[in-house]
């Protein structure tokens, strides 16, 4: 009998959030996702075994509101030790994942029509809860290597009073920046003085390759200005669905007094119980110890790809934590780029040109405009380095850099 391999790589497929046939000779660097060969199968199997030994049957009820208690204990002392702060299980809410607790955040505190400042660029993806399905206002706000622009900040707070600020604050999706101390600090300054939420969208911050990064704004969960999204998708496997809102006492049990939670009991209260047991072995320790070491050499070898294959042609910041490159086209590039498609005004060439012709080669990226919540950033791209081991990272680089070619 024929059967799949454990970890196998996506079947042909077209891909809606990236515009890139995933078929199984396409390197698609667009993909955010985790290689699936560094999906911790072994773990979970042995956690799954050890927790259903305990014989109890209370991981297969209806869960407790916030959480399970026993998971919520383990995951605080977990955080404690990544985040350097003490984090209390009381502030704790037990989500399916964190974009299922951005949605549960905008569904608690906002009404369509209501105004958010977003990064600009952001999560693709959070832009869409955000704007298409709670169809909030959106206002874009700049960055630059060190994250937002407080400045603009302030000068959006004169003629908007937004609801909510969304932030990914620790190695940004897509740009890999880091919202420096100072600024974390001014922010949340600027929270209380005009009373917004800061939703920070966290699920970066302990997958970091060097020096620790800045206090997550879970360190200042106690403000009632915080709301910090987690999420084990990126340091243990996107498929358990299982994540965390990080906020004060009053505001968690806000969120466990809700209409979704008193109708269907603890979000994912199977998973936790399997994942407790992770947190309380080490289990989950060993295995993020293991990814950084993993994604910083898959780190230097797309860096080391780029300035073979890409060189001057675009700029870029080497990341020291998260998933993703964030390349800069060049002015020359764009210029040579702009002749070559026979664009009838200068700037009208486009990183999403250069997806069609990348498309043919069998790459793929995340074109800027994507991860705009007005459409800019036509001259940026964004590509992953998480999903492929490093011979495809070398192969789809040097790709990438033929296509660049065909436009000079």
């Amino acid at each position: 009998m024929t059967t799949n391999p454990v970890h196998p790589r996506p079947t042909p497929m077209y891909d809606r959030s990236t515009q890139v046939d995933r078929s199984a000779d396409s390197i698609n660097f667009g993909i955010g996702q985790p290689d699936f060969a560094l999906l911790p199968h072994a773990l979970m199997s042995e956690v799954a075994a050890e927790r259903f030994a305990e014989g109890d049957t209370e991981l297969l009820n209806y869960g407790f509101p916030q959480g399970d208690g026993r998971f919520r204990w383990a995951l605080a002392e977990f955080l404690s030790r990544g985040y350097g702060a003490p984090v209390q299980p009381q502030q704790l809410m037990i989500t399916a994942g964190a974009s299922q607790a951005l949605n549960l955040v905008c569904t608690l505190f906002t009404r369509p029509g209501d105004t958010v400042f977003v990064e600009e660029p952001s999560y693709f993806l959070a832009l869409r809860i955000l704007q298409e399905d709670h169809r909030l206002n959106a206002v874009p706000i700049p960055t630059d290597e060190h994250g937002l622009v407080l400045p603009a900040v302030e000068d959006a707070l004169t003629r908007h009073r937004p609801v909510l600020l969304y932030t990914i604050p620790t190695y940004q999706n897509p740009t890999g920046r880091t919202l420096s101390h100072s600024r974390r600090q001014q922010l949340l300054a600027l929270a209380e003085q005009h009373d917004f939420q800061i939703v920070a969208d966290e699920v970066y911050h302990l997958l970091d390759f060097g020096s620790p990064p800045p206090a997550p704004f879970a360190a200042y969960a106690d403000s009632g200005r915080v709301l910090s999204l987690g999420s084990f998708s990126k340091i243990l496997a996107p498929g358990l669905r299982l994540g965390w809102v990080q906020t004060s006492e009053q505001q968690a049990r806000q969120f466990a007094d809700s209409g979704l939670v008193d109708s269907g009991g603890g979000l994912n209260q199977f998973t936790s119980n399997l994942v407790r047991v992770a947190l309380e072995g080490g289990g989950q320790q060993d295995y993020l110890d293991s990814l950084r070491r993993a994604y910083k050499k898959r780190v230097e070898a797309m860096d080391a790809a780029l300035h073979k294959h890409i060189g001057d042609r675009a700029a870029w910041t080497v990341p020291t934590g998260g998933f993703f490159f964030w390349l800069t086209c060049a002015d020359d590039f764009l210029a040579a780029a702009n002749r070559s498609t026979a664009a009838a005004t200068p700037g009208q060439f486009n990183t999403t040109a250069l997806l069609d012709a990348a498309a043919d080669a069998k790459v793929g990226f995340l074109p800027g405009p994507r991860c705009s919540s007005v459409g800019a950033l036509n001259h940026c791209l964004r590509l992953c380095f998480a999903h492929y081991p490093i011979p495809e990272i070398h192969e789809g680089i040097r790709r990438l850099g033929r296509v660049f070619d065909t436009f000079q």
